[in-house]
């Protein structure tokens, strides 16, 4: 005999445990405003550096270490990217890239 298990139906696109949020609101407020604050730094040193550097490297990639001010730029990401590691290797970096809104990629 087979055993008939109750099954209840959730609407397409709504998580199936809503109620068990792994962050209380705080946390995820605070991480939100973590976030906010890297990338607002982030976004001064890309004010301040770009001007110059779009005119040799135009669209080129930048990372950008806020905490210590240091930026790394090469034509390819991955290779920026392995410059900003080799200097920070457990910082955040925020990638950019040399254009007038710093924008990586398309919509």
């Amino acid at each position: 005999m087979t055993q008939i298990t109750n099954r209840i139906k959730v609407p397409p696109g709504q998580r199936i445990l809503r109620d068990r949020s792994p962050f209380s609101p705080e946390e995820l407020a605070k991480r939100k405003a973590e976030s906010h604050a890297f990338a607002e730094r982030c976004r001064q040193i890309f004010r301040r550096v770009s001007p110059e550097l779009i005119a040799n490297h135009y669209d080129w990639a930048i990372m950008i270490e806020p905490d210590s001010g240091d930026y790394f730029i090469d034509r390819d990401p991955d290779v920026a990217f392995q410059k900003a590691r080799e200097k920070h290797p457990i910082a955040m970096i925020m990638e950019m890239r040399l254009n007038e809104t710093g924008a990586c990629g398309s919509l």
